[in-house]
């Protein structure tokens, strides 16, 4: 085999070995060692304000980019549960917090909304969007953040405690922390009146909405007050403690997953992470060997010895070297396939086939069927309509998939 030496060739050796490995194209904070900041007092109960944390997104990934990712769309849909879910354990274990739920779809009943996306996740690598939001529509922050594993961080990890990227949750945990307690308690309760206000405007417009008014800016602010004993109010917030029962039912069937996608899924990262190592140094050194040939071939070249040389034998030996790693490897790539079948299944069978929620509201059961987020969005139409029936409201506008009303046309 003849192999002429050009410029070109030399110059796209050492790019190659520049990228190796394989940076990712997005900015992020990176996350160092961090140790979660719990509340130093019991917070007064007035103050706890509620967390809901919405299933996380990921964009589509193409197979081409799944394979150079180490992962796959199915695995990315189980991220999309196990990673919130984590996070809630850790914001609760801060005792910073009310309730701490993760929800399907959006909705007004919660004081903070947490939406994250899923940039990276290989096992050695996790990048989160994370997208704080306060019941006033006032963004707490947006940040982007990164953390990367090593071995010691796949040692005594403990179920719902602690993760091989804690690290980068218990930050998340305490950049939300820190920007509460910048927070007055005029304005912390203040925001949670406005929660109240905005479901309460959710379902019944034609008595509370004008109760809040949004600014140019979008900030919603409180224009006025209910009376304290409006019964009107202490009706909608029993609602509101229905849609909070059925999503903690809801809950118990994410613990669930979580807790039965844990073990593979930590052996899953784990085994991604050795691999991606081993593939990572497998390229290195063989296009450390190719940079090295072809200098010499050019150097010989240059001095006018040479004008192409047979590199066959340099190819062999090559390919020998990187098979002969590739194959004390093989295990690893075969281990790493079962957990990874194993989770897919796992996130398919959530997906397809979430359990029925029998719900029941003053001695009455309704079976809700579907998905989560159709089951949700069943729960609140069934809240909707008993609130109408019960209260003889029955307003013109249609509601429309976010509940809101929505005049025929």
């Amino acid at each position: 085999m003849k192999f002429r030496v050009s410029n070109l060739t030399l110059t796209n050796i050492t790019i190659s070995l520049l990228i190796l490995s394989g940076c990712a194209t997005y900015q992020a904070q990176k996350v160092g060692p961090t140790v979660i900041q719990h509340a130093r007092e019991e917070i007064p109960e007035d103050q706890l304000m509620d967390v809901g944390i919405l299933v996380f997104q990921s964009k589509e990934i193409t197979e081409e980019a799944a394979e150079d990712e180490g992962t796959n769309n199915d695995i990315r849909k189980a991220e999309g549960h196990f990673i919130p879910y984590h996070l809630k354990n850790t914001l609760s274990q801060s005792s910073q917090w009310g309730a701490v739920r993760v929800i399907p779809a959006k909705t007004d009943s919660v004081d903070l909304l947490v939406e994250g996306e899923i940039l990276e996740s290989n096992g050695e690598n996790l990048g989160l969007r994370i997208d704080v939001t306060d019941a006033a529509d006032v963004t707490w922050f947006s940040k982007n953040y990164k953390a990367e594993a090593n071995r010691s961080t796949y040692t005594d990890n403990r179920l719902g405690e602690k993760d091989a990227f804690q690290d980068l949750y218990n930050t998340i945990a305490n950049d939300m922390a820190k920007f509460k307690m910048e927070l007055s308690p005029t304005e912390i309760k203040k925001i949670r009146t406005t929660a109240k206000l905005k479901f309460a405007g959710e379902f019944a417009p034609e008595a509370f909405s004008e109760h809040l008014v949004t600014d140019e800016k979008g900030t919603i602010t409180i224009n006025r007050l209910p009376a304290d004993d409006d019964p009107m109010m202490e009706r909608l917030l029993k609602i509101r403690e229905r849609e909070y029962m059925y999503v903690d039912a809801l809950n118990e069937q994410y613990d669930q997953f979580y807790n039965e996608m844990w073990p593979s899924y930590e052996n899953w990262r784990d085994l991604s992470m050795t691999e991606r190592q081993a593939m990572r140094e497998i390229k290195r050194r063989a296009l450390t060997q190719q940079l090295i040939g072809a200098m010499l071939v050019a150097g010989a070249i240059a001095a006018g010895s040479i004008d192409s040389i047979n590199m066959g034998g340099l190819q062999t030996g090559l390919i020998l070297i990187g098979g002969q790693v590739i194959i004390s490897g093989f295990n690893i790539s075969q281990e790493a396939e079962i957990h990874e079948a194993a989770i897919q299944e796992l996130s398919e069978s959530f997906s397809s086939e979430m359990k029925p929620v029998v719900m029941e509201f003053e001695g009455k059961q309704y079976e809700l069927t579907g998905s989560a987020e159709e089951q949700f969005k069943q729960w609140r139409e069934l809240l909707r309509k008993i609130y109408y029936a019960e209260t003889g409201f029955a307003p013109d506008p249609v509601m429309n998939d976010e509940g809101r009303g929505k005049k025929d046309e």
